[in-house]
């Protein structure tokens, strides 16, 4: 097949018609299938069923006799302290168990940062101005908190190793307005990436001028691995640990892809330092989180090594569908050379970049077809891609018949686009 940008003006007219006829095809299908953000598949959901009834008759106490259905243990029972713990790689002291949301974990983590401040320095709120770093394409709920707050992000490329550490060190070196920066480090959202062991150790020795600054290092997918020998990556505190900055980095994670999403548990892990701060504040905004829910989790999966366990069965139902994705691709897109896509071995999303200024339109199209996609342009903060380029193509939820069709649809609207896109340039 020729590459689209090697044919002459009357093959490129040639193809549109083509791609034009077989568009209008699949519009009257009348598909309805919404692949805008990446949820668990009914299959997936079902793997957890048997959590529901797993204390059915027990007694509900921790290991060192608490009552988990009365007030009390801010910062998590005991054995689900331990058990996210082993996951994580830290000691339990170093854990906070939260309710069922990490992202809600997150917002109040910066929302004590700009009332409050961190450790004692200054409230975020009596700064002229607070920045943040921002790797990109990356998760737009981050993005939004910041927004929420008035935050200033900065965009930080990223490449195959990760985020620019370059950039990264020389800007917060210079600037100490810049309070902290988003990472997603296994399988990054949306471009799968992982970060190399040379980022990790860089991000451990960063020294920036702002003391409060902090590394949110939101580990949602370090364990949704999409093959059988995955690269698992750095632990950040080992490595903090090293530099002595371990005060630096705030770990988040949840079980809301591996339970039930909004009735599963999160975590954040942080030094001892951080995590006393943190304890403080939280007895005053709450009673206690979920205690009777950790009990549950703890006892479905008895510690860490059964959390693992239960994810291959999560990798069984959703790699198929990432194969359906990469093969639809290759086959249909490769060929012509008018775009490009990270191949992820674990999280849940693929990043397929268009040429410049196709993905509104590809989005568009879809959507108008039936499928509706992230908006174009959600993986950049205020939802601006200067390329407009980036899409989060977000295969877990269909079945493989429904994404199989989706698939072949958003193909046909890459090819309309970047047709009409090279014809209006000639």
């Amino acid at each position: 097949m020729k590459k689209l940008c090697d044919m002459q003006t009357d093959e490129l007219k040639a193809f549109e018609q083509q791609a034009q006829r077989e568009y209008d095809d699949f519009k009257s299908l009348n598909l309805k299938l919404d692949m805008s953000r990446g949820k668990p598949s009914p299959d997936q959901l079902d793997l957890s069923m048997p959590l529901i009834n797993v204390l059915n008759g027990e007694e509900l106490v921790t290991e060192n006799g608490a009552d988990c259905r009365n007030y009390g243990i801010l910062d998590g029972i005991p054995e689900a302290k331990k058990m996210f713990a082993d996951l994580l790689g830290v000691a339990p002291q170093n854990i906070i168990v939260y309710g069922n949301s990490s992202l809600a974990a997150m917002y109040d983590t910066i929302s004590r940062a700009v009332t409050h401040g961190i450790l004692g320095n200054k409230p975020w709120s009596k700064y002229d101005k607070v920045k943040f770093l921002c790797p990109v394409p990356g998760y737009d709920r981050h993005f939004a908190i910041c927004e929420y707050f008035g935050i200033e992000m900065i965009n930080i490329p990223m490449n195959d190793e990760g985020p620019d550490m370059d950039l990264i060190e020389k800007l917060i070196a210079e600037d100490d307005s810049i309070k902290g920066i988003w990472c997603v480090p296994q399988y990054s959202n949306p471009t799968g990436i992982s970060y190399s062991d040379e980022v990790v150790r860089r991000f451990a020795a960063l020294r920036p001028k702002a003391a409060d600054f902090r590394i949110f290092w939101d580990n949602a997918y370090c364990i949704h691995h999409l093959v059988d020998e995955p690269k698992n990556i750095l632990n950040i505190f080992d490595e903090c640990n090293k530099n002595g900055t371990e005060d630096m980095v705030f770990e988040f994670a949840s079980t809301s892809k591996i339970t039930f999403s909004g009735a599963g548990v999160a975590v954040m892990a942080a030094s001892e330092n951080n995590v006393n701060s943190i304890k403080k504040q939280l007895g005053i905004s709450t009673i206690g989180f979920d205690k009777i829910n950790q009990l549950r989790h703890v006892k479905y999966f008895k510690n860490a090594d059964g959390i693992r366990e239960h994810m291959k069965k999560h990798k069984n139902i959703i790699a198929p569908k990432f194969e359906v994705v990469i093969n639809e691709l290759e086959k249909n897109i490769r060929p012509l050379g008018i775009a490009q896509w990270h191949n992820a071995q674990g999280g849940y999303f693929i990043s397929f970049n268009a040429m410049n200024g196709c993905a509104k339109k590809i989005v568009s199209l879809c959507s108008q077809a039936g499928v509706v996609l992230t908006n174009a342009g959600a993986t950049y903060p205020y939802g601006n891609d200067p390329d407009d380029s980036n899409i989060r193509i977000a295969p877990t939820y269909p079945c493989v018949e429904e994404l199989t069709k989706a698939m072949e649809l958003f193909c046909i609207c890459v090819k309309l686009a970047s047709v009409q896109k090279l014809l209006n340039s000639k």
